[in-house]
């Protein structure tokens, strides 16, 4: 068990950006499961809304470190070509 000052306030500190960044993982991957539904359904145009919506979320994952840039660019290009296939199939 911590016993400085400063170890107890990392270990507070520590909790406290664990919920924030399970939260932010959380929300990432309800925006990327609501594209993947749509694309699952078979509906272009709420599956390129959803998308629209996704990217900022992850980007701003980005940012904070939550996932790596390579990571979300993979997954932005991958949507984004399922549902260009979508669209033409359509």
């Amino acid at each position: 068990m911590a016993n400085h000052a400063s170890a107890k306030k990392r270990i507070r500190t520590n909790a406290r950006r664990n919920e924030v960044n399970t939260a932010r993982t959380s929300r990432i991957r309800t925006f990327l499961k609501k594209v993947e539904t749509a694309i699952a359904g078979g509906d272009a145009k709420a599956a390129a809304e959803a998308y629209k919506a996704v990217q900022p979320e992850l980007m701003r994952g980005v940012a904070k470190n939550l996932v790596s840039k390579n990571m979300a660019a993979r997954k932005m290009s991958r949507l984004s070509a399922r549902i260009k296939a979508l669209a033409q199939k359509a």
